[in-house]
């Protein structure tokens, strides 16, 4: 672990399923990313390089694998600084699970609903995290982050709706929102995420951007419990950031439900939604029940 990544950190991860490490990236690597996404925008169809907000075609609000999209995005996903936080909250061996980009348009920015990150892959243990990479200065208002911290102490929460994996926490297993921290942090912070913890977004009521670069990381014996549809696609791009591969997977006790919806889909937006009947989302959709007998 680098000298730099502090106890404290660690601590205030193991503890609430969190940590923030302000300002991690230069105002110049931010700036870097920023126009990155203005190139990989800068197209006659959004829609061909981004998931558009419903009722305009106009307004991307998630770019898939942008580290295929635009190399500073694959230099920012193996940042030195940030592999170094991510090595002192799963370990030396970290694979590169995936990525993606929310760009939350002011007055807009679509809302996304509780979930827990391991309930759309579950794994053979919990060493994975997710780092949130502001992109913007955030706060409440152009929708930080909100989550409940300890909330990954409890294990998996129900993600099914209606007998069907829906990728959201509703009704009586949803959190009190008395109990949501919202995480506002300056442009260049990052927000390290427990697989587990129960987080969620709200639309943007401000009038300024709020776009979060995550790329998502895994210890190299966390290996998919399922190989559906997802994780396939997924798959192909996993590689070694740090450290070694590994040919045991550590399996920690447990038992995980898994993300059978009922038909594919393309986005976690797309599920939480419910227009998951999208045929276009069939190359990127996660398992379903059909696929599973």
């Amino acid at each position: 672990m680098s000298a730099h990544v502090s106890a404290a950190f660690v601590k205030e991860y193991r503890e609430n399923g969190y940590a923030v490490a302000e300002r991690l990236f230069d105002p110049a690597e931010v700036a870097e990313l920023g126009s990155a996404i203005t190139e990989i925008l800068a197209v006659p169809d959004i829609g061909s390089v981004a998931e558009v907000e419903p009722g305009d075609n106009g307004m991307a609000r998630r770019i898939w694998s942008p580290t295929k999209q635009h190399p500073a995005f694959e230099r920012a996903a193996a940042h030195p600084a940030l592999l170094d936080h991510v090595e002192a909250l799963i370990g030396p061996d970290i694979l590169f699970h995936y990525s993606k980009l929310h760009l939350k348009a002011p007055q807009v920015g679509s809302v996304v609903d509780w979930h827990q990150d391991f309930a759309y892959y579950p794994h053979t243990n919990t060493d994975l995290v997710t780092a949130l990479v502001y992109l913007d200065d955030t706060t409440t208002e152009n929708s930080a982050l909100q989550v409940v911290p300890g909330s990954h102490r409890d294990g998996l929460a129900d993600h099914y709706v209606d007998g069907h994996f829906r990728g959201k926490v509703t009704g009586a297993a949803a959190p009190d929102p008395a109990l949501a921290v919202s995480l506002e942090a300056p442009a260049g912070s990052v927000v390290f995420i427990h697989p587990l913890l129960l987080h969620y977004s709200s639309p943007n009521r401000s009038d300024r951007y709020r776009r979060a670069f995550l790329p998502a990381y895994r210890a190299a014996d966390a290996f998919p419990i399922h190989f559906g549809p997802h994780a396939g696609h997924n798959e192909s791009g996993v590689r070694l950031l740090r450290g070694a591969v590994s040919d045991t997977a550590r399996v920690e006790a447990g038992a995980w439900r898994l993300p059978l919806a009922e038909r594919p889909f393309g986005s976690l937006f797309q599920l939480q939604e419910g227009a998951d009947g999208d045929t276009s989302a069939a190359s990127t959709g996660y398992a379903t029940v059909e696929e599973a007998k």
